[in-house]
């Protein structure tokens, strides 16, 4: 009882890997979504350009900068020069030396005749000269004292220097510039956008075709085999007749040939089937080697297929992410336009910001740090540029015209091959109507001929042709049928319904 459990949960999850690696035509699509490189860099950037929009909506704020820095200078800043110091440095004896000589003479001449008149005895006007050298000595000493100290009073001591500042700047009027710029980079965002739904439309639209050429090829190996078995079935009766002397060695050679070629398109088309899987794996980001089996590889092609084809009236294929970028470079080259014109018109931004610094010049040359406020209005008024706005401007318009150029060729294009994949659908579904009653015909045929050479009224030839017939109305129904499917996808590509 055991071992019976056992094999049944072994065949059940065999069952489930098989059925894991049945994949349908969505799944394949949802797989090339989530993995394919080029997408995820397209994502990538849609979010650059999203920061780049809100990086622009900044520029409408006000901007705060701090500055904060230390020099050390080998010379410190002189208010004086060096004859201005060294006559501060003896502004005393200067001046007792200027006034002091002719004092000291005439208070000599005085004492002198006091002395003659007797009414100064020698001895005190001796003393009176001592005292008074005395007393200017002491005043030449005073005044050097203060010059030396209203020398260092203007001293800077600027050598060892700390500064710091905070500045705002608020854009007042900018020639419209930031919202060009703005506006530049919201359009620059839709670019991504639209670039990322035009690699996805690319990637939907590789890996249906790949998937459907996967389906064909094979079903053409199950076409194949069945040919195969034809003749093979064909090759055993013709041998016991050739027994029998009812058949010629001829004839069994000739069906060996055809089995022959037979199994070569069988080996050719299962390599072609390998193939087509391998890429249908790459697109869809698993691996190579991964046995698959899609959903639709036992679809019966001889039944009957609706055609959906698409009815849409837009004549401005705005659907199209092509026809969305082109019209975005238009868009982007008129708000170049405003863009270079906003660099020849006059910008205003308001100022502001409080200034520190060590040794400040607020109360002399202090010591100390102390600061300042300021506010101010930063005007810049373009004056001569030598025609250089005009003709930039110009250059800009001529870029409009180009971009507007391109569009209108490029929807002239789509409408062109919007009207060919129409056609290629109609034709396809013709094609597909008459294969099927081709096929009709083809197996009557097949029928009537392997009656008659049971018969003996018809020859291995005629069987041998009848077969090939069938095969060859089967391959048409399948190419058709794969061709409407095809012609549908490239219909919905160019339109911009492919999704």
């Amino acid at each position: 009882m055991r071992k019976i459990f056992i094999t049944i949960a072994l065949l059940s999850s065999f069952e489930y890997v098989g059925a894991q690696n049945t994949l349908s035509l969505q799944y394949c699509r949802k797989l090339a979504l989530d993995n394919n490189k080029q997408l995820q860099i397209s994502k990538v950037a849609v979010d650059i350009a999203e920061n780049v929009h809100k990086s622009a909506k900044t520029k409408y704020l006000p901007k705060v900068d701090a500055l904060g820095g230390y020099e050390l200078f080998s010379k410190e800043i002189s208010l004086l020069n060096a004859d201005q110091k060294s006559a501060l440095s003896g502004l005393g004896s200067n001046i007792v030396s200027q006034m002091g000589n002719g004092l000291t003479s005439r208070v000599s001449e005085l004492l002198g005749e006091l002395v003659q008149s007797g009414i100064l005895p020698a001895q005190t006007a001796q003393q009176l000269g001592q005292q008074l050298g005395q007393d200017l000595n002491g005043a030449a000493e005073n005044g050097n004292t203060i010059g030396n100290k209203v020398k260092d009073a203007l001293r800077t001591d600027t050598r060892n220097i700390w500064a710091a500042s905070i500045m705002l700047r608020q854009p007042i009027y900018m020639g419209g510039a930031i919202i060009a710029a703005n506006n530049i980079a919201k359009i620059g965002k839709d670019m991504a956008i639209n670039n990322m739904d035009n690699k996805q439309q690319n990637v939907l639209y590789a890996v249906d075709n790949a998937y459907w050429l996967t389906v064909s090829l094979k079903n053409k190996e199950k076409l194949a085999l069945q040919y195969r078995e034809l003749l093979g079935k064909l090759n055993n009766d013709v041998h016991k007749l050739i027994k029998e002397g009812l058949a010629t060695k001829s004839d069994g050679l000739k069906v060996e040939v055809a089995v022959n070629e037979a199994d070569m398109n069988i080996t050719r088309l299962q390599d072609g089937v390998a193939l087509a899987k391998m890429s249908l794996c790459q697109l869809c980001g698993i691996d190579l080697n991964e046995g698959i089996v899609l959903e639709d590889e036992n679809k019966n092609f001889s039944e009957s297929t609706e055609t959906n084809i698409a009815t849409t009236t837009d004549t401005s294929f705005q659907a199209r992410p092509e026809v969305r970028l082109l019209q975005n470079m238009v868009d982007i080259s008129e708000q170049n336009i405003k863009l270079t014109r906003a660099l020849y018109l006059p910008h205003i931004a308001l100022t502001g910001g409080y200034m520190v610094s060590n040794p400040n010049i607020f109360n002399g040359f202090e010591k100390k740090f102390s600061g300042v406020w300021n506010v101010g209005i930063l005007v810049q008024i373009p004056v001569w540029n030598w025609f250089d706005s005009r003709y930039r401007i110009r250059t800009s318009k001529g870029m409009t015209q180009i971009a507007l150029l391109e569009l209108n060729d490029v929807k002239s294009k789509i409408s062109l091959q919007v009207a060919q994949s129409r056609f290629k659908v109609n034709e396809a579904t013709k094609k597909l109507n008459m294969a099927r009653k081709n096929m009709e015909a083809a197996q009557e045929n097949l029928r009537c001929a392997n009656l008659g050479f049971k018969e003996g009224v018809m020859s291995v030839t005629d069987v041998m042709k009848a077969q090939t017939a069938w095969v060859k109305a089967q391959t048409e129904i399948l190419d058709s049928d794969i061709d409407v499917k095809l012609s549908q996808i490239t219909l919905n590509k160019a339109l911009g319904l492919f999704k």
